[in-house]
Parts: C-alpha cells; sequence; structure tokens
C-alpha cells in the first residue's frame, strides 16, 4: 500500500523548479536530503536553483527543457535517469476572456498545463513500477474544481490536470502497483503569476504564500496525501456540486469568485514556470 516518499536520499525532478513553487519545493526537498533535478524553460533560473542547492551542500542538476515538446522530455528523462517522485509544476496562464484569448495563447495553455505532465509521467513511471515505488505530484489548482471568469482556457485545463491524476490513481491501484499519486489545487498563489487578482473575503480565501504551499507539498509527498485543496475552504466546492446549477451560480457570486480576475495583469510575460 501506497505510504509516501521518503525524500532523504530520494531523486526528485521539478518541472518549472526555475522559480514561484517549484524554486521552494527544489530547495526544500533538497533541504531533507533528496537529489534534486529541476527542468525549466529557462536557463538562467534552473542553473540558478541547483547552484543554490549545491552551495548548501546539497546535489542537484538543471536542464532546460520544453516540456510541451515529448521528444525532448523522452531524451532530457534518459539524461536525467531514474528518479522516486516528479513533480509537475510548470504552468501557464492567460487571463482573456474567450473572445480575446488567441488560439496560440489557448493551445498554449493546454499544452503545458494538460499534455506536459503525460509526457513527464510517461517517461518516469515505467521506473517506478519497475522499482516497486514512488509518487507522481500534478500541481492543478482549485480553478480545476470550479470553473472561473477569464479562465475558459486555464480552467479547463486544470479541471483536466484533476481528472488526470484521479485516473491515473485508478489505473495504478487496479494494476496493484505501489506508486502514488498527489494532486495540488491550491487558490491563488502570490508567486507573480496572478498578479492583480482579488479576493472578496480574504479570511476564508486568502491569496496564499508561495513557501506555504510549497511546504505542504513537500509534506504531502512524504505523508503520502493523496490530494491537497488549499485553503481549507476551498474544499466546501465539491459539496457544492449537489446544488442546482443556478444556486451553485449564485453561491460562487456571492464568493466574488468570477470576480477575482477583474484586475489581472500577471506578468508582463508569462512564460513556463
Amino acid at each position: 500500500m501506497y505510504r509516501g516518499t521518503r525524500l532523504r536520499g530520494a531523486r526528485i525532478l521539478i518541472t518549472g523548479g526555475a522559480s514561484g513553487i517549484g524554486r521552494l519545493m527544489a530547495l526544500e526537498a533538497a533541504r531533507r536530503g533528496a537529489e534534486v533535478a529541476v527542468w525549466d524553460l529557462a536557463d538562467d533560473g534552473g542553473a540558478s536553483a541547483a547552484a543554490e542547492i549545491v552551495a548548501a551542500g546539497g546535489l542537484a542538476s538543471a536542464y532546460r527543457v520544453d516540456i510541451t515538446d515529448s521528444s525532448r522530455v523522452a531524451e532530457a528523462a534518459r539524461e536525467t535517469g531514474d528518479v522516486d517522485v516528479v513533480v509537475n509544476c510548470a504552468g501557464v496562464v492567460a487571463g482573456k476572456p474567450l473572445l480575446e484569448a488567441t488560439e496560440e495563447s489557448i493551445r498554449r495553455t493546454f499544452e503545458v498545463n494538460t499534455l506536459a505532465p503525460y509526457w513527464v509521467t510517461r517517461a518516469f513511471l515505467p521506473g517506478m513500477i519497475a522499482r516497486g515505488g514512488g509518487t507522481v505530484v500534478t500541481i492543478a489548482s482549485a480553478a480545476g474544481l470550479i470553473g472561473v471568469a477569464r479562465q475558459t482556457d486555464y480552467s479547463a485545463s486544470k479541471f483536466a490536470a484533476v481528472g488526470f491524476t484521479e485516473s491515473l490513481r485508478a489505473e495504478l491501484r487496479a494494476d496493484g502497483h505501489d506508486v502514488g499519486t498527489l494532486v495540488v489545487c491550491p487558490y491563488y498563489i502570490n508567486t507573480g503569476m496572478f498578479e492583480g487578482v482579488e479576493t472578496r473575503f480574504p479570511r476564508l480565501l486568502p491569496i496564499l504564500e508561495e513557501h506555504d504551499v510549497a511546504l505542504a507539498v513537500i509534506d504531502g509527498i512524504e505523508s503520502g496525501r493523496e490530494q491537497i485543496i488549499l485553503p481549507p475552504f476551498a474544499r466546501l466546492v465539491p459539496l457544492m456540486r449537489f446544488l442546482p446549477t443556478r444556486a451553485f451560480d449564485r453561491v460562487a457570486d456571492f464568493f466574488g469568485i468570477n470576480h477575482t480576475m477583474d484586475h489581472f495583469v500577471g506578468r508582463a510575460q508569462q512564460s513556463v514556470r
């Protein structure tokens, strides 16, 4: 039975590990004794994260990988070698209404947020199964639990990430493999990726601190958690599904969910994080 993956002596791969919660997870995993492989599209950022770990006495390496390119993912996986934990963390957001979003940005959102975890997981999962253990982590979003205005692409891509993890968990369980999955569904995090978003009830639905989220994920890997929804109040969203659609929408509107993106600016240039 899956009981989590101890990080001391383990190898962990983090996509989008050059910045945001990816970088913080890399540093925390190394602090707990893991060897870290950072994949990112940014050469300098990935190398900087790895260098910081090495300077602190840890083990780390960095690879420039376009995770939307399945052939490059397979090549980089061979370069990286076997890992015990895969963290699908890289993500992008456009924050445009459907009629303002470009075809290019919509495709990019799904390539990074939805399809890339397939290519990355497929590259490393056979080794985990062969060794009889490991964890596949997917950083989804609370927007993967409830649709949000100005997120028709992002929210849908995160719904898919949640479904991917749930189905993968079912497959592994049905086949008797002792490899676990963890899906993480945080509300907005103050990484800069969602710069400008607002929350109507900050005590119930606060903008999350990136260090807190990173720590929760690393703790979850070691303790064998299979789902993390942050903040705790967001765990009520699945229960809201029992309401009639119009009542569901009224509750979402009361909590201001569909106005959180009204003043969204994001980063000047969104990129894989």
